[in-house]
């Protein structure tokens, strides 16, 4: 507990001791959510779809150059905070060589950050960790030089007001890295809630079991292997003209039904009730991204924008 970071950052035990983990009523199922999801390490601990998760990683947030991450941490040992954690998967991946010549702080609502302690130890890798809200962390403001949020915000209360609340603790000049999702289709954007909706009432388990259908028909669709030709653009459905796979139109369109040919069928799952579980799960615009960054004093310096979602690299100014 008396880490040379919790020293820098003038938290002791008694300050942990003390520290509430602050739930809303939505937040209470969601920190359950992936409480129960980050246990099944056996379906997301997959060496080759982790290589791949890195390369996505990369590609999003340094534009494919991972030296961009030089500049980032040159200057001497950086505080990295790890704002929602849960079991440290992609922290590890993307800090990956870097972690152990700075100072990692992974902080996760969740059982899950036992999960995180205990894969850093397996992989010795140093790191701190601290089971808080990402909206009510007990330490300084204007403290941290890397915050690293990586599909997280809008699985809190308010995705704006955790942006500015994490604002606050970064230090002038320092680097917010965020991932957040993008308002789909409209089918699509129905579907998800719908069945959202559908399983809110479940147990974990029972959630997990009722999404297994759709995983499986996600994978049949996508071992047909069969493209079509849409002929004209429909913009009230949000679907482009030209050659698209069937699974995804499905995938974009219609309902998620996640599929990788080097997952198994438990992995994929995974994927699927990651999404549909939490009830916390909110979508955006790049507007309102754009927005949120400005009210919260971050200037965006890359901005990349996918059909999933926008992953951001600002700098507080």
């Amino acid at each position: 507990m008396n880490s040379e970071l919790f020293r820098i950052l003038k938290i002791d035990e008694d300050v942990l001791k003390k520290t509430k983990v602050h739930y809303s009523s939505t937040q209470v199922q969601t920190e359950s959510t992936f409480g129960y999801k980050w246990e099944m390490r056996d379906f997301y601990e997959n060496e080759e779809i982790k290589v791949l998760q890195r390369k996505w990683l990369i590609d999003r947030y340094c534009g494919g150059n991972e030296s961009v991450m030089d500049s980032w941490l040159e200057g001497g040992k950086k505080i990295i905070l790890d704002a929602g954690c849960g079991a440290g998967y992609s922290g590890m991946i993307f800090w990956d060589k870097y972690i152990k010549d700075h100072f990692y702080l992974g902080v996760d609502i969740s059982s899950a950050i036992d999960v995180a302690k205990q894969r850093f130890a397996e992989a010795k890798l140093p790191g701190d960790f601290m089971r808080a809200s990402i909206t009510d962390i007990p330490i300084p403001d204007n403290s941290i030089d890397i915050i690293f949020c990586e599909g997280v915000l809008h699985h809190t209360d308010s995705t704006e007001n955790s942006l500015n609340y994490l604002s606050t603790k970064l230090k002038k000049s320092g680097k917010f890295l965020f991932y957040v999702y993008a308002k789909k289709s409209p089918i699509r954007e129905f579907t998800d809630d719908h069945i959202r909706h559908y399983i809110s009432e479940m147990t974990n388990e029972k959630a997990w079991e009722a999404l297994m259908p759709l995983t499986l028909l996600g994978k049949v669709l996508s071992e047909l292997k069969t493209e079509i030709d849409v002929p004209e653009d429909i913009p009230y459905l949000g679907i482009k003209k030209g050659k698209i796979d069937i699974q995804r139109l499905f995938y974009w369109h219609i309902c998620k039904m996640w599929y990788r040919p080097e997952a198994n069928v438990n992995e994929m799952n995974l994927v699927n009730f990651d999404w549909f579980r939490p009830l916390n799960c909110h979508r955006h615009t790049k507007e309102e991204v754009e927005r949120y960054c400005r009210n919260a004093r971050l200037e965006i310096e890359h901005l990349d924008s996918q059909e999933s979602g926008y992953s951001v690299v600002a700098t507080k100014y």
